[in-house]
């Protein structure tokens, strides 16, 4: 079992204040024999107009180390081998990358994190860590 990033209940909380119901924690998935990958959480939500649920996966990072770039290179790799993994197993689910708001703002505005967002159709939550919010959907 991996561990749980720092800023991981924060964005349980913050689903949960916008009316997401946690469904795994984590989301545990076996591609192939020995191959199993752990999402950080699962979540749906009764869409009532729709009368359809949504669901998502969420991958929770912080970007607390020294390295912005590093922990986002990482966080890009985790987030393209998970799709994949969604899209064989659970393929109604969509996959959504944390971030906080801080490093959104910061990070998040410059060239090459942006380029590699729209290339690979990376979806992303902004949370707020303090307030335990989540302050933004980016599709």
């Amino acid at each position: 079992m991996s561990a749980k990033d720092r800023f991981h209940n924060a964005v349980k909380r913050g689903l949960e204040k916008s009316e997401w119901v946690i469904t795994h924690d984590p989301l545990r998935l076996e591609f192939a024999e020995n191959e199993r990958v752990e999402i950080d959480l699962g979540a749906e939500r009764l869409l009532a107009a729709e009368k359809l649920g949504k669901k998502i996966a969420v991958e929770v990072k912080s970007f607390l180390s020294a390295s912005a770039l590093s922990d986002f290179h990482t966080a890009l790799g985790q987030f393209l081998n998970y799709r994949l993994v969604l899209e064989k197993i659970e393929p109604d689910r969509t996959l959504y990358l944390a971030v906080p708001l801080a490093t959104y703002e910061s990070f998040f505005s410059r060239e090459l994190p942006q380029a590699s967002v729209r290339q690979h159709q990376v979806k992303l939550i902004v949370y707020n860590p303090v307030q335990e919010a989540i302050v933004k959907w980016i599709d």
